[in-house]
């Protein structure tokens, strides 16, 4: 294998390289952005919730134990 051969096959590969990057990039930002986008929807809901137990008649703490207990 002469030198120029070997500078090619490397260049190749770093090239293979610089797009397989490229690549992994773009699903990492796409990852992001979802990640960003339920986060968010979990808020709304949570934000949802809370109103809804708001406006719900009773105690103020359904969790909490009656005083016989």
């Amino acid at each position: 294998m002469t030198q120029d051969t070997r500078f090619i096959d490397i260049e190749t590969k770093l090239a293979y390289q610089e797009d397989l990057l490229q690549e992994l990039n773009q699903v990492v930002i796409k990852m992001q952005q979802q990640i960003d986008k339920l986060e968010l929807r979990n808020q709304m809901l949570r934000d949802n919730l809370k109103q809804i137990e708001a406006s719900l008649p009773g105690e103020s703490n359904p969790n909490e134990q009656p005083p016989h207990y």
